[in-house]
């Protein structure tokens, strides 16, 4: 299939996302999360034992394989029939694409501080993030908003089209299922430190590409000196891709993320990323602004390897 036809495609399901944004209850990755939690409570039975981490990685790898073979199948499938396969890639797209949801949770952190103050916007990124929320200040609350907005801008939206525009519908759905998967087992908590071993290797394979990619588009779209040096700085990272990814970012703003925070009664402390100041709750408009005009950007780029087309 020519290049041009998935960038199309690609531009139609961006279209899609943004009229109607994400589907609610029946989206179909609220099922592949209910049948994650139903695995993991089955099969990670040596919870917490060291002694059997090599049992438990192995047990979280079967798990992986349950949940992401057969729907990356299922696309397969669907991509190749006749008649709909091309209306299938698109949908498929759509479903894995989070760009205006994305949007709306950030903006709704604003507006809960609009109408409800502190406590109303630490509830409401409490819906975001995996911290605890009950005692943040305002930066700690703009600072998990915004880190949440740029590393998900890579998650859902730019690493599934990069996977999209090579494979097709199959790539976006393997990468999406991969990822959703690292969402909710990639902690290194003791309960999902070994069984979600598997799923957050897998995942930092696929998005070490995008994740780059991602970061490159910050940089041209924000302040590029200053992002161009906290990628630079950018040693001490967490994770080998949305480290970097929220550090170009927060350079791009002039802002400066990370620091401790607190994990289920747990302080860690998380790198510092960015330059500048700490952030205040009106940085979150600017950096949702930063992954709209990212966005953007890939969607021009698409429609004109679509229009004037790319083998």
């Amino acid at each position: 299939m020519e290049f041009s036809l998935f960038a199309i495609m690609a531009v139609a399901a961006l279209v899609l996302d943004k009229i109607f944004a994400e589907v609610g209850r029946f989206h179909p990755l609220v099922g592949v999360g209910n049948l994650a939690n139903w695995l993991e409570s089955s099969l990670n039975v040596a919870l917490n034992d060291k002694k059997r981490y090599n049992i438990v990685k192995i047990l979280g790898v079967i798990a992986v394989i349950i949940i992401v073979i057969p729907g990356f199948l299922l696309s397969i499938w669907l991509s190749s029939l006749d008649y709909g396969g091309l209306l299938f890639q698109v949908l498929l797209l759509y479903f894995v694409l989070g760009a205006e949801s994305l949007f709306e949770h950030g903006e709704g952190v604003v507006k809960a501080m609009e109408e409800s103050g502190l406590d109303g916007a630490r509830l409401s990124v409490g819906m975001i993030v995996s911290r605890d929320v009950g005692a943040m200040s305002e930066a700690e609350v703009a600072s998990s908003t915004i880190e949440s907005l740029l590393e998900n801008g890579c998650d859902a939206v730019f690493a599934a089209l990069f996977w999209f525009m090579l494979f097709g519908a199959p790539g976006a759905v393997l990468y999406r299922l991969v990822n959703t998967l690292d969402a909710m087992w990639g902690y290194r908590t003791e309960r999902y430190i070994y069984f979600g071993w598997g799923a957050a290797r897998l995942d930092d394979l696929l998005n070490y590409i995008p994740a780059r990619l991602t970061a490159v588009t910050y940089l041209l779209l924000g302040n590029s000196r200053s992002a161009l040096r906290s990628w630079l700085e950018c040693k001490n990272r967490k994770s080998p891709n949305a480290t970097l990814v929220m550090a170009t970012g927060a350079g791009g703003l002039e802002i400066k993320l990370g620091g401790e925070s607190v994990y289920n009664g747990v302080v860690k402390d998380n790198p510092v990323m960015g330059l500048g100041r700490p952030p205040v709750i009106g940085d979150i408009p600017r950096a949702v602004l930063l992954v709209r005009r990212g966005v953007l950007l890939w969607f021009v780029g698409l429609l004109f390897i679509g229009v004037f087309g790319v083998a």
